[in-house]
């Protein structure tokens, strides 16, 4: 059940404003009236009650005071109070065990939005789009799964092969609903395989969403990626102008889309000779200083003037940095009122959006790129890093995500965490040397925390011949892979070694071919294989699983890097569509990447081995 929430007059007042213009005038306080069945004719009452300086429109200063009026008249519940009592209700949703979930309409309203813009003209959502963004409707339009699936796809093209989703038939609407599941659990574990944080939510909650909180978190982790994901090195390596004295570029890589989206937003201010600063996308921003300096620095006066700054009502001024971020090329999906009011959410959305939109930052000099070279590509040293990483961040450990696997992992704490995740109440914590809040560990602590680290892995039978606590608190890439790689497979194939079968890789391998076998496929002589580089193999053993849903007409010979690839990305979202959590990607298999190859068996092999294959 989701965590009960109060409805603060804050919620009240923007629910009712549906233009976002932090007033409510006449024909807004109508239509929220016979929305709920009131008689129009009361809006003159409820304005008299509250129209304390007789303009016309209610402010939220006065709204919350002739609230608070109303409250304390003892023996009447005046208009207005019973309005907001009726608003308040609209925003809750009562479930079966008695409880309450409470969910943000202004961030429904804003993801509904963004989603539009993003899927706009694609022909297979149609009967979908666009979302009536007024309203609770994307609730219901992400019912059969497509909607959610393409979304994944704009997130990180090519994530799934949409020849895998399950599509209305001609003059249907709807479909079955194990084909809505079948389409939920494809984009559930795309999103996983993809970095998106996702928790206690499956297909069904999705089919019939019951909690709107759940539906609505798994929607802000989603946008959230969406704006986030090219917030990297990789994509922008102008971002190392962001380095502070003394700092290298691990450190900047270690930093978080958020975290570099406040230092982006500080270099700025810094730069404009302005002594603001922020920490948060809530109270710090919700005057609009910050945004107006930074976007007056980025367009200049023409496109982005600050004399608007003048005035003290917060969200007037937050109106004029929205027109502001459209000058820039932004297309914001956030009202005046979600600025003012401090949601952190819509905030960091929007800043990521004027980010991606105008960055400001000067290009390197050729001579910075050959200085800083491969490195620049902070996706991951290589796919062995990812696929670790996206592991980790799928296990469902309490307050962890691995951002830089390397510096996330140094002081021992997350390594632990891990360590415990997938081998159950093997750490004892009280040996564990936490950091405080806003503060790191000392060295020699981090070196105690690996070293334990360490011993439970050897205690768990693992080769770590020559790997120590203190090669972990430095960063030694390679022998942290040694270490993560072991543990990645020890829980891959926990499930195997628990039917007692030999989990060896040779029987591994043996476990696969049988499988391939069986659908008359060639076998291979190891997970290093070059006749994997079709992508046939992989998609054999998919097919084995339940052949009676495969499409061989989709499988080609995988003659061309192009046909191989399409094979590979064909066999993996037909994987996740039958709920096998794979973290590869179709270059690995193709490349004949021996561990990843092995661990994508694995997982084939771990679901057929459950449903008695």
């Amino acid at each position: 059940m989701a965590e009960t929430k109060e409805v603060t007059l804050e919620d009240v007042f923007n629910k009712i404003d549906r233009d976002g213009s932090g007033t409510l005038s006449a024909e807004e306080l109508k239509h929220s009236l016979v929305e709920l069945g009131w008689d129009p004719r009361d809006v003159d009452a409820i304005l008299k009650e509250s129209d304390s300086n007789n303009d016309g429109t209610v402010d939220r200063d006065e709204f919350n005071k002739a609230l608070k009026k109303v409250n304390n008249k003892k023996g009447k519940v005046g208009y207005l109070a019973r309005m907001a009592k009726a608003q308040s209700e609209i925003m809750q949703v009562k479930t079966q065990a008695g409880g309450v979930h409470t969910y943000s309409q202004e961030e429904l309203t804003a993801f509904a939005d963004h989603i539009n813009s993003v899927l706009e003209g694609d022909s297979d959502l149609g009967d979908l789009l666009p979302v009536n963004i007024e309203t609770d409707e994307l609730f219901g339009k992400i019912h059969n799964g497509l909607l959610l699936a393409k979304f994944v796809n704009k997130i990180k093209e090519g994530t799934i092969d949409e020849r895998v989703l399950n599509k209305p038939k001609k003059n249907k609407k709807d479909m079955h609903i194990i084909k809505k599941n079948e389409n939920h659990t494809l984009m559930i574990n795309a999103c996983k395989a993809i970095g998106v944080k996702v928790e206690n939510i499956g297909a069904g909650d999705l089919i019939e969403v019951k909690n709107p909180s759940l539906a609505l978190g798994l929607l802000w982790q989603m946008v959230k990626m969406h704006l986030l994901s090219d917030i990297n090195l990789k994509a922008h390596p102008e971002l190392l102008r962001l380095l502070m004295e003394g700092e290298t570029m691990e450190d900047l890589l270690a930093l978080s889309p958020e975290e570099i989206l406040k230092r982006w937003m500080n270099y700025h201010l810094a730069a404009a000779e302005s002594q603001k600063r922020i920490k948060n996308f809530s109270g710090d921003v919700k005057d609009s200083e910050a945004y107006a300096i930074v976007m007056n620095r980025i367009g200049g006066d023409d496109k982005c003037p600050m004399h608007f700054m003048k005035k003290k009502d917060k969200t007037a001024r937050a109106r004029q940095v929205l027109e502001n971020a459209k000058n820039l090329g932004c297309r914001p999906f956030i009202k005046p009122t979600d600025i003012a009011s401090g949601n952190s959410k819509l905030n960091l959305a929007f800043v990521a959006d004027l980010f991606n939109s105008a960055p400001g930052l000067d290009p390197l000099e050729k001579e910075e790129l050959e200085k800083y070279g491969a490195g620049l590509d902070d996706e991951g040293d290589n796919r062995e890093e990812r696929v670790f990483r996206l592991w980790a961040n799928c296990l469902g450990i309490p307050d962890f995500y691995l951002n830089y696997l390397y510096g996330d992992l140094h002081d021992g704490v997350n390594m632990l965490k891990i360590i415990d995740a997938i081998n159950p109440g093997s750490v004892n914590w009280r040996k564990v040397a936490v950091p405080k809040a806003d503060k790191k560990l000392m060295v020699f602590k981090k070196n105690m925390n690996n070293t334990y680290a360490i011993s439970l892995l050897k205690g768990m039978k693992f080769s770590l011949v020559g790997i120590g606590g203190s090669d972990i608190t430095n960063q030694n890439k390679k022998l942290m892979l040694a270490c993560l790689w072991q543990l990645f497979r020890w829980h891959s194939i926990k499930f195997l070694s628990e039917l007692g079968q030999d989990v060896s890789n040779d029987a591994i391998l043996q476990m696969a071919n049988d499988m391939v076998e069986r659908v008359g496929g060639q076998t291979i002589g190891s997970f290093k294989d070059k006749a994997q580089s079709t992508g046939i193999y992989a998609c054999n053993l998919v097919k084995a699983y339940k052949p009676e849903v495969w499409d061989d007409d989709l499988v080609t010979a995988g003659n061309s890097t192009e046909d191989a690839l399409m094979n590979a990305r064909y066999a993996i979202s037909v994987a996740r569509k039958h709920d096998m959590m794979v973290f590869v990607l179709p270059e690995d298999l193709i490349e004949c990447k021996t561990k990843l190859c092995l661990t994508f068996a694995a997982a084939v092999i771990h679901k057929a081995q459950g449903a008695g294959h």
